[in-house]
C-alpha cells in the first residue's frame, strides 16, 4: 500500500497530485475588502434610495391633497368676497378707493373678438395650442429679453398665470413652483381652454384696485367690457404684465404707448392687419378723469385703516362720506410742498406733515408727508414725535387749574432737579416775568418751575383730558416736550383751548352708505367738557400772545385773531407749530423720518411759516369768527370778578373782544415786577 493509500485525508492526496503551476493564487486581502464594502454597500444605497421615494411620494400625495381639493370650489365660489371702499370727500366727490374691485363674470362669448385676440397675442399666442406650458413661448421670452438686455417678455403660459395669480401666493419658493406646476396640468385636464380663459379675463388684477376685464372697463372707461373699442381693449390687453405700471389712471401717455406693442402684436401674429389698427393708433382711447390729488392719499388711508378696524371680517360695497374739505386739503398739500422747497435744502429737512380739524373734531385737511407714491407712512396720524414747547400749553393749562394765572408773576432763575440744569434757548437773564410772557417767548427754566410745583400727577391728568392717551414718563424732562405724541393728537389738543373747553374726539367718517342704500353709520358728534371755559380763555389770550410777542409771531396771518404755540424738540430734530382761529386749528411738523437733527429747522421759522401759509389760504372768504379770550382790556379788579357781565355790559365786552389788540398797555400794568426783555428803566433792545 502507498503512502498515499494510508493517508486518512483522501483530498489531501488529491492537492498533492495537482502541479504546482495549477495551484490557484493566494488570496488578496485588498480584494477581499473591496468586496466585503460592496456588500456592505449595496443594503444601505437601496435602503437610502427605498427612503427618498418613499419621501418623494409622501410629499407629492401631501402636495395633491392640500392643493387640489380646494380648486374647484373656489373655481365655483367665483371672485372672493372682500371689502371695498368708495371714499368721498365732504362735498361728495370720489377721492379714493381701497379694496377689491370686481363685477360679475362676464361669459366670453360676450367679450369683443378684439380684446380676446389681444389678450392672446400680447400674453399667450399658443394659448390653443399647448399644454399648459409651452418650451417654444418660453425659448422665446428668453431670446427676446437677451436681446434687449432686459425682462421685455415673460414665457408664463395663460393657464399658469390663472394657477399663480389666483390660486398662490407671491412667494418665490420651490413648493410654490410646484403647487403652481401641479395646478396647471389640473386645470388643463379638468377645464376646457375657453373655460380657462374666462377665469383668466374675469379674475385676473388689472391695476387701481380692479379684478378682471368688466371691473376694469367700467372704471377706466365708464362702460362694460362687452362695450370697449379696440384702442380701448388694447388698453385692457396691455396690463395684466405691470397693473400698476401700465394703468391709465396713473399715466395715460404711458398705457397708450402699451397699447401700440399691443397693436403690434397683433399685426406681427397675423390676427389683425395694419389697415385694421389704422384707426385706434389714430385715435387712442380716453380714460374717465378721476380727480387724483396724491396729498388726500394718505387720509383715505387712514379712513379706511379706521374702517377696517371696527368692522373686520366685514365684505361688500361701500361708500364712505367723510370730513375732507377739498379747498382745505389744496392748501395743506401746497403749504407742505411750499415749505419742504423754500427750505427743505437750506434746513436738511425731508418730510412734513400738516392737519387741520373743524370745531367738532371733523378732520378737514391731512397731509402726511411729501409723497403718497415713495412712503404710505402717515406722518400726521402715525409718527409719534417729541414736540418740545409745543407740550408746554399742557403744563400751563395744569397751572390754571391749580391757581394760578397769566398774570402770575414767575422769576427765571438756574433750575437744577437731580442734576439736570435745563437751559433757555435765548442765553439771557429775563428776570420777573408773568406766566403769559414766560409762555410766549417759551422759557424753558420757568416752565420746569412751574411743572415741579403743580406735578406730573396733575400734568398727565390734564394730558389724557386733552386727548393724549399715552402714560408721561415719570420725570421733569416732560414739561419740555419729551414724551411722544402724533400731530393729530397734539392738534386735538389744543383745539379744546378754542372750543371753550370743550373737546371732540377727531374723526373723517361721516357716513358709510351700503351698495343698496342702507345708512350703516352716521357719526353723532360727542362733546366732553374737557377744561373750564375760563381756562381755555385764559390759554388762548397766552397762546395769543406766543403769536403776537413771542415766538410764534412768523405765524400771524393779518386780520384774523389767532392762537398757537411752536415747538422745537433737542437738536432740531422735530419743528412743531400747533395753533387756531375761531373756525379750525391746524397743526404742522418737520423733520426727518431717521429722527436726524436738522439744520436750524424751528418751529419759529419752518413749521410757523408753513402753517400762515396753510391758514392764509384756509380763512380766505370766511367770515372771521369770535376767539374768546384772545383779547383783554381789564385790570387786576376786573380779573378777580367771578360774575358775567350782561345787558349793555355783555355788548361792551363783546365789541371790546372783536377789536384788534393794542400795541402798548397802561402803564398801570405790572407794576411791582418787569416784563421780560425790560430794564429798569424801560424797554431794552430784543
Amino acid at each position: 500500500m502507498s503512502q498515499d493509500d494510508d493517508d486518512p485525508y483522501p483530498m489531501r492526496a488529491q492537492q498533492r497530485r495537482v502541479p504546482a503551476h495549477d495551484l490557484p493564487e493566494p488570496p488578496d486581502p485588498a480584494e477581499d475588502e473591496r468586496v466585503r464594502a460592496t456588500r456592505r454597500f449595496r443594503p444601505g444605497f437601496l435602503a437610502a434610495v427605498s427612503f427618498v421615494l418613499t419621501a418623494f411620494i409622501i410629499c407629492v400625495f401631501l402636495l395633491v391633497s392640500q392643493t387640489l381639493p380646494n380648486l374647484q370650489r373656489a373655481i365655483d365660489a367665483g371672485p372672493d368676497e372682500s371689502l371695498m371702499l368708495t371714499v368721498l370727500d365732504a362735498e361728495g366727490n370720489e377721492i379714493g378707493t381701497r379694496g377689491k374691485r370686481t363685477a360679475p363674470t362676464v361669459p366670453l362669448g360676450e367679450m369683443p373678438p378684439y380684446l380676446i385676440m389681444a389678450v392672446l397675442a400680447t400674453e399667450d399666442r399658443r394659448f390653443y395650442e399647448h399644454n399648459g406650458f409651452d418650451p417654444r413661448g418660453i425659448a422665446r421670452a428668453m431670446w427676446s429679453n437677451l436681446k434687449a438686455f432686459d425682462f421685455v417678455e415673460g414665457g408664463s403660459t395663460i393657464t399658469q398665470q390663472v394657477a399663480k395669480n389666483l390660486y398662490l401666493d407671491n412667494s418665490r419658493t420651490v413648493l410654490r413652483k410646484a403647487q403652481e406646476a401641479l395646478i396647471t396640468l389640473w386645470l388643463e385636464n379638468n377645464l376646457s381652454k375657453d373655460e380657462i380663459l374666462t377665469l383668466y379675463l374675469n379674475r385676473i388684477y388689472m391695476g387701481a384696485g380692479n379684478y378682471g376685464m368688466d371691473a376694469a372697463a367700467r372704471y377706466y372707461f365708464g362702460k362694460s367690457v362687452r362695450d370697449v373699442s379696440l384702442p380701448e381693449a388694447a388698453i385692457l390687453a396691455g396690463l395684466p404684465k405691470a397693473p400698476s405700471r401700465f394703468s391709465p389712471s396713473n399715466d395715460l401717455e404711458r398705457a397708450r404707448a402699451r397699447a401700440g406693442q399691443v397693436l403690434d402684436r397683433l399685426v406681427s401674429s397675423g390676427t389683425l392687419t395694419a389697415q385694421e389698427v389704422a384707426g385706434a393708433r389714430a385715435n387712442p382711447a380716453d380714460v374717465v378723469v378721476r380727480a387724483r390729488a396724491e396729498g388726500q392719499e394718505y387720509f383715505v388711508d387712514w379712513v379706511a385703516g379706521q374702517i377696517a378696524a371696527a368692522m373686520p371680517g366685514t365684505t361688500g360695497r361701500y361708500t364712505v362720506r367723510t370730513t375732507l374739505d377739498p379747498r382745505r386739503q389744496k392748501a395743506a398739500t401746497a403749504a407742505i410742498e411750499k415749505a419742504l422747497a423754500d427750505a427743505g435744502a437750506a434746513h436738511n429737512v425731508s418730510q412734513g406733515a400738516l392737519v387741520a380739524l373743524g370745531p367738532d373734531g371733523a378732520v378737514r385737511a391731512m397731509v402726511g408727508g411729501k409723497s403718497h407714491l415713495e412712503s404710505q407712512f402717515n406722518r400726521a396720524a402715525q409718527a409719534l414725535r417729541q414736540p418740545g414747547s409745543a407740550f408746554k400749553p399742557i403744563v400751563y393749562l395744569a397751572a390754571l387749574e391749580a391757581g394760578y394765572t397769566p398774570d402770575s408773576p414767575i422769576t427765571d432763575e438756574p433750575v437744577s432737579m437731580g442734576g439736570w440744569m435745563p437751559r433757555n434757548a435765548a442765553a439771557r437773564d429775563w428776570g420777573t416775568v408773568s406766566l403769559a410772557t414766560a409762555l410766549a417767548h417759551s422759557i424753558n427754566t420757568i416752565a420746569v418751575q412751574i411743572g415741579n410745583k403743580v406735578g406730573l400727577d396733575r400734568i398727565g391728568a390734564v394730558a389724557r383730558r386733552l386727548g393724549l392717551e399715552r402714560p408721561l414718563p415719570r420725570n421733569l424732562s416732560v414739561v419740555l416736550g419729551s414724551s411722544e405724541v402724533t400731530l393729530l393728537e397734539l392738534t386735538s389738543a389744543y383745539s379744546v383751548f378754542g372750543n371753550e373747553g370743550r373737546r371732540s374726539a377727531p374723526y373723517g367718517i361721516a357716513e358709510i352708505v351700503a351698495e343698496n342704500g342702507d345708512k350703516i353709520f352716521t357719526h353723532t358728534p360727542e362733546t366732553v367738557q374737557a377744561a373750564k371755559p375760563e381756562h381755555a380763555h385764559d390759554m388762548t389770550y397766552m397762546l395769543y400772545n406766543a403769536m403776537t410777542e413771542g415766538t410764534g409771531r412768523a405765524a400771524q396771518i393779518g386780520g384774523r385773531l389767532a392762537a398757537g404755540k411752536t415747538g422745537t424738540s433737542q437738536d432740531n430734530r422735530d419743528a412743531w407749530f400747533i395753533g387756531y382761529t375761531g373756525n379750525e386749528t391746524a397743526g404742522v411738523w418737520f423733520g426727518n423720518d431717521d429722527n436726524s437733527p436738522t439744520d436750524g429747522a424751528a418751529g419759529g421759522n419752518v413749521a410757523a411759516s408753513a402753517w400762515q401759509t396753510y391758514m392764509s389760504v384756509a380763512q380766505a372768504g370766511q367770515a372771521p369768527a369770535p376767539l374768546p379770550g384772545a383779547v383783554r382790556y381789564r385790570d387786576a379788579t376786573i380779573r378777580t370778578a367771578v360774575s358775567a357781565p350782561s345787558g349793555f355790559f355783555a355788548e361792551l365786552s363783546d365789541l371790546f373782544s372783536a377789536a384788534p389788540k393794542l400795541e402798548g398797555r397802561s402803564a398801570s400794568w405790572g407794576q411791582g415786577f418787569r416784563r421780560g426783555g425790560e430794564t429798569l428803566g424801560g424797554p431794552g433792545k430784543r
